[in-house]
């Protein structure tokens, strides 16, 4: 059963901005060690980034926007199968689907909080 949904739509320029104007300090106030390490193995991390940062918006609306989660509480990782899986730091018991879509302008992904 579905029993939240969360979607954001990203600017790949955008994220590319703001990591050139503050590098290491947004990096590091978003993204886990692992999520960085992730994002940078690629040529151009910035559509990863993209991604990353449109789940944790995603995921904050499927949850309702509540009060002291922020986007480094949240970390995006993938499955064995490749598939994108939430890690939620202070959030218990809860199940997300996570759909990531890249173009090359835009990022958007979805969340789906679903019972377990």
């Amino acid at each position: 059963m579905i029993e939240g949904i969360g979607i954001d739509i990203v600017s790949n320029e955008r994220i590319r901005k703001i990591y050139e104007k503050f590098g290491e300090k947004f990096l590091r106030k978003v993204f886990t060690d692992r999520e960085i390490d992730y994002c940078f193995q690629y040529k151009d991390p910035i559509p990863h980034l993209a991604g990353r940062f449109a789940v944790k918006e995603a995921v904050i609306k499927a949850l309702g926007k509540p009060k002291g989660l922020n986007p480094k509480s949240i970390e995006v990782i993938k499955s064995p199968t490749g598939m994108p899986l939430t890690l939620i730091r202070g959030v218990e018991d809860q199940k997300f689907l996570i759909s990531i879509s890249h173009e090359k302008k835009y990022t958007v992904a979805l969340a789906l909080l679903v019972s377990k």
